[in-house]
């Protein structure tokens, strides 16, 4: 699985916090989440965990979701 990469966060005061995705807005977290990602951040590698606040972390079954017979479109439509 490829690492995350392209995000990056703006911090407004101390309880406003901007995420982005290459450029394009990703989420706004306020009040104690805002210091709650903002303590992970340090802590961890930062990438990962910016995907992991904006719902873009990927688990890795995503092709195998894609590939089942119940997730194919059928012929003809």
């Amino acid at each position: 699985m490829p690492r995350p990469s392209g995000f990056a966060y703006e911090q407004h005061g101390d309880a406003h916090v901007t995420l982005t995705h290459h450029g394009r807005p990703a989420g706004t977290l306020r009040g104690g989440r805002a210091q709650k990602f903002l303590a992970e951040v340090v802590a961890g590698d930062a990438q990962l965990v910016m995907a992991r606040w904006t719902g873009a972390y990927r688990h890795g079954n995503e092709r195998t979701a894609r590939d089942h017979p119940r997730n194919r479109r059928r012929e003809g439509r």
